[in-house]
């Protein structure tokens, strides 16, 4: 509710300004400025959280990049400065190259199936089945697992001769072991594995953005004569958009740092089929002692996530962040 005071400062266009000063030549003043206790307040909050960026975030960044100008084994300080030969040497690489090539097919494969299935049992939860939320917790339950508890059960069940998955399968004629083992199907034996861990995340995500989709709205589409598809396709859809949006940055972001699945259930192997970037990275700099080598692939995955992520919010997202920011400024 305005009062009455306020309404009579209102300027041309409904602005609010603040009353000139006494005497000639008093200017006029616009908007507000920071009180001293808020600003002080927002120093008192903000500061911890600066700090352990600059010495969390910014400052490792900053190590690795000088790091990765050096030949250094990680001992003692870096000395042969070899300039951008780390970088030439990655691109060069063919387990690298193959690094690159695997992390594009893990996140086609996210795209195309683990996130339409994460939708697709989103709908048929919001829908009024009789033990729906039994369901949900069932299909949400992995993703609280650590991913490397994820790919210890894993190796368990799918261990050969031993893991029970295993015994099943070889009872029905197949061999779900074997496809760990076989440069051919490990790597979409991986995917399978991050899958399950994963989808149950953007199941929710999905959940809740169609639940926060008016009734009203699909009635409307149901009276206009719309089915179940069209309802769907033409009112659902674009609404679950900026979920969907979302969902996709998440999903390439966490496969370009994907390590720690992968290293535990397969080491990277057989022969490099399921290696990773993140996985090259800690070979080459806890097991070789290579450590501006590993540094280098180390700023190479941070400046592919770091270009993707300026790409797509500026691209993909900019309508959100718009309309995010728009509400933010009507609500004040």
């Amino acid at each position: 509710m305005t009062t009455p005071s306020i309404l009579s400062n209102a300027g041309p266009g409904g602005r609010v300004t603040e009353p000139s000063g006494p005497g000639p030549g008093g200017v006029r003043r616009t908007g507000r400025r920071p009180r001293p206790g808020r600003r002080r307040a927002l120093a008192v909050f903000l500061t911890p959280s600066l700090l352990l960026f600059l010495l969390l975030v910014l400052a490792p960044i900053v190590v690795a990049g000088y790091a990765s100008l050096y030949k250094w084994n990680g001992f003692g300080l870096p000395e042969n400065f070899i300039g951008l030969d780390n970088y030439t040497r990655a691109f060069g690489d063919p387990v690298f190259r193959g690094d690159l090539w695997h992390g594009l097919v893990l996140i086609v494969l996210s795209l195309v199936v683990q996130l339409p299935v994460a939708m697709g049992l989103a709908m048929l939860l919001n829908q009024p089945l009789r033990g729906r939320a039994i369901y949900r917790v069932i299909f949400f339950a992995p993703y609280v697992l650590s991913e490397v508890t994820t790919a210890v059960l894993f190796n368990l069940v799918f261990s050969p001769n031993r893991g029970f998955g295993d015994a099943i399968s070889r009872f029905l004629g197949a061999d779900a072991g074997a496809v760990f083992a076989d440069p051919d199907t490990v790597l979409y034996a991986v995917f399978l594995v991050v899958s399950w861990k994963y989808f149950g995340l953007y199941m929710i995500l999905f959940l809740a953005a169609r639940q926060s989709i008016p009734k009203e709205l699909d009635e409307a589409a149901v009276t206009d004569g719309a089915n179940a598809w069209q309802a769907f396709r033409l009112v659902t859809l674009p609404l679950l958009g900026p979920t969907i949006r979302i969902s996709v940055f998440l999903s390439v972001i966490g496969t370009i740092q994907l390590f720690d699945m992968v290293w535990v259930l397969t080491g990277g192997g057989p022969i490099h089929a399921s290696e990773t970037m993140a996985v090259t990275m800690f070979q080459f700099g806890f097991r070789r002692f290579e450590v501006g080598y590993a540094s280098a692939i180390s700023i190479i995955m941070f400046l592919l996530s770091l270009v993707f992520a300026l790409i797509y919010q500026r691209i993909v997202l900019r309508r959100d962040t718009e309309g995010a920011l728009t509400v933010q400024g009507d609500q004040r």
